[in-house]
């Protein structure tokens, strides 16, 4: 079984849990914290919302209804999903979209030989 991390987000008083391989876990934090810093920069309309990344731990019980665990494949395909379809003229999103596809195409291959049983 593969060791995972969690990277609890939070926006406004909604939280998020993200489940991460464990050596990715920072990779999405600080790619979180680093959205939220140059997201503000960016003049589009359709500019997403992003949540804030306030924590990482090691396991994590979820104990009430209502909260569920996401992959973090599934949420960085979301985020990549979300800022692809951006208007932006302004700044050089596609530094940003670089960032979250590099990350994206780590979790697929990480995924994929996960299924492999590679790891």
């Amino acid at each position: 079984m593969p060791k995972m991390r969690y990277v609890i987000l939070q926006q406004k008083q909604e939280l998020q849990f993200v489940e991460m391989p464990e050596e990715y876990a920072y990779q999405l934090s600080a790619l979180n914290l680093r959205l939220n810093k140059e997201i503000d920069k960016l003049t589009a309309d359709n500019v997403p919302n992003l949540p804030l990344a306030i924590a990482e731990c090691d396991s994590l019980d979820l104990l009430r209804e209502g909260y569920t665990l996401e992959s973090g494949l599934a949420y960085i395909n979301r985020l990549e999903s979300a800022f692809s379809s951006i208007q932006e003229n302004n700044y050089p999103l596609i530094s940003l979209l670089t960032e979250i596809r590099a990350l994206q195409a780590q979790l697929e291959q990480w995924y994929e030989e996960e299924e492999e049983g590679i790891h």
